[in-house]
Order: structure tokens, then sequence, then C-alpha cells
């Protein structure tokens, strides 16, 4: 018998199992099940009942577990075992922005057999270890700083990092990835960063084109909203993801690109849409409630920007610049850096810009 029946699950949902169960499709139940999953794993959380969680599920189960688990703070031990991880399968919908152990169950999740058992019995010995060993995530002190980026301004990052962390802060890093943005941004609406140097915003291009790195419409939000320093580069913004060459769409294959491994093949954007990347930028810039500062990479926003690269467009580049520029709030300043966006100069300008706006929040 379980802990919590199935009725009682849609009750905390607002509704009955009846009416679940009168639902148009089992899609539409599911997610009526969810919103009741995850007020009672919260409610759990919150009791301080549990100190871990784990699922075992085919399909809808393995979806509804791990969308439940999402309720769940970071560092809290969550694993999701289901057939539907295989790796030819998409595995956001199971991660989200959280930190989950995916795991394949091999065979479908119906009944206990040989092999389902040593899955089984490994997955659960996985999540004793972890409960036993689960202390709440803290990240310490109030000097930690929000960075994103990509592979392909990773040399900016070293040499921003190291001036951040012997000026005292701790710099925390997020993949610009699409869901690398969603997490910093959910971190920073828990107060977790006392500044933001945002050198890889690509993930408003992605949203705008249809890339890979999309992270949804509210990117570069949260730090406005929450009012602390900004350093903005637009970094990476010259592009988006998308798949190997011959999974490209044919709308886009006329374009340039850069090759930027098996996996992954970056496009360049149109003029219409460097015009729009930049009305984003404004948009959302000119919202925030606290200081903020914008650097502009002249001589090229990635390594496939630069003057020779594939993916160069000077006249695409200025549309952007010319977009943000004309757009901002006057008090917001705008450096244009004769640089390219991994050039030590252009970092050091960002790191300067940085120190003087936390020296400024401490008035």
């Amino acid at each position: 018998m379980p802990d919590i029946s199935a009725r009682e699950t849609a009750r905390a949902a607002g509704t009955t199992l009846e009416e679940v169960r009168k639902a148009p499709s089992r899609g539409a139940a599911i997610d009526e099940m969810i919103k009741g999953c995850k007020v009672l794993v919260k409610r759990l959380y919150d009791e301080g009942r549990i100190h871990g969680a784990i699922s075992f599920g085919g399909a809808e189960g393995g979806v509804m577990a791990a969308a439940a688990m999402q309720v769940l703070p970071p560092g809290f031990p969550k694993i999701v075992i289901t057939p539907l991880a295989s790796g030819i399968r998409p595995f956001g919908p199971f991660v989200g922005i959280r930190d989950m152990m995916v795991m394949h169950s091999l065979i479908d999740i119906v009944g206990i057999n040989d092999i389902s058992r040593s899955v089984f019995d490994n997955a659960s010995a996985a999540i004793i270890g972890m409960a036993k060993n689960y202390q709440p995530m803290e990240i310490r002190g109030k000097k930690n700083v929000a960075l994103t980026a990509l592979g392909t301004v990773q040399k900016a990052i070293n040499f921003i990092c190291p001036q951040l962390i012997r000026a005292g802060y701790q710099p925390i890093i997020f993949h610009a990835s699409g869901v690398g943005g969603r997490i910093m941004e959910d971190f920073i609406e828990r107060r977790t960063f006392c500044g933001v140097i945002d050198l890889s915003p690509n993930e408003l291009t992605d949203h705008i084109t249809g890339g890979f790195h999309n992270a949804g419409p509210h990117r570069l939000e949260a730090a406005g909203r929450a009012g602390i320093p900004q350093v903005i580069i637009p970094g990476c913004v010259d592009f988006f993801a998308w798949g190997p060459e011959d999974t490209i769409p044919e709308k886009w294959r006329n374009r340039q690109m850069y090759y930027h491994n098996p996996a992954y093949t970056l496009i360049r954007p149109t003029h219409e849409e460097m015009k729009q990347i930049g009305e984003a930028f404004v948009r959302k810039l000119n919202a925030a409630k606290g200081p903020v500062r914008v650097i502009l990479p002249l001589k090229g926003m990635s390594i496939g920007g630069l003057k020779g690269g594939t993916t160069h467009d000077p006249e695409g580049d200025r549309i952007l610049f010319d977009t943000i520029k004309n757009g901002l709030n006057k008090n917001i300043q705008v450096f244009e850096m004769d640089y390219h966006v991994n050039e030590e100069p252009l970092a050091n300008k960002a790191v300067e810009e940085f120190f003087k706006l936390m020296d400024g929040s401490k008035d």
C-alpha cells in the first residue's frame, strides 16, 4: 500500500481522481497528477520527511517523477530510472534545471526479474549512499559572481577568473547551452550572486532563431529584477547552435557556418535576426533595476567571427551593436572596444567595470 494514494495526489492538484480519469487524453491526466506530485514532494521536503528521491517508471512514470523532483533544491539526491534514458532521446524532460541522475533501466518497468533486480539494486545503493552523504548545498559568502561561457570564449574566462579570485570573489561559470542560462537565472532568483559577468548571452540568439541553445524567453532578466550589477558582453551572440552538418534544415544551408565539432555546427544569424537580438538586449537591460555596463567587442564575438573566419560578418555585427547602443537608456554605459572577445584588454575592461559597479553598490 502506498503512503500517499493516487486519490490524495489528485486532491493535492485541486481535483479528484474521478475527474482525472475523465481527462480527454492520457497526457492531460498526467499533467494533473504532476501538479499534485509537485505539491506533495515539496511538502515532504519542507517537513524534513525525505532525504532523497528515487523513481522507477516507464515513459509517463519517469516524466511525472522527474517533473515532481524539479521542486527539490539543487544538491538534494535525485535519481530517475526509466527505459527512456537510453541516450537516443532528449534528456531535457527528465533533467530540467536540476542535478538529476538519470539511469537506464535496460528493460521496461514491469515486475521484478533477474535483469531489473540488478539495475534496481544498484540504483537503490546509489540513493542510499547519496542520502547518507547529503548536506544542503551551501554557497558560502557574499562575493559569488555568476559568469556564462562557451568554449569559443574560454580564453576570456581564463583572463577574467584569476582577477576575480585575487579580489576575493568566487566565480561560478555556467555553460550557456540553453539549460545553463536557465540554471544561472534560477540561482540568481535564489539570491546566490552579488553580480554577473554575462560573457555568453548567446541563448538569446538561439531563442530568436530556433537553435539548440534556447534558454526560453526570460534569459537576461533575473539579474535585472534582482537589482544586482551586470557587465554584459555579447560573446557568441553571432551564431546559433545546431547538430551535425547533415542534419541542418534546408532553410539554413546557404548561411555562413562554423564547424565546431562532429556534434555541433554554428550558424550565422541573418541581419534581420541580428537586429531582433539587439532589440531583445535593449528591452531586457533597460528594465534592469540595478547598474549595467555593456562592452562591445568590435573585432568579433566568437572564434568564427574573427576577420577571415567562416562566420565573419562585420555588417551583421554593426547592425547588432548599433541597435544595442542606440536603444539602451542613457544611464547604461556602453564601451566599444577595438578587440576580439577573447583578447586580454577586453577581459580586463570587463573586470574593471565590474569592480566599479561593485564598489558603487556598497554606497
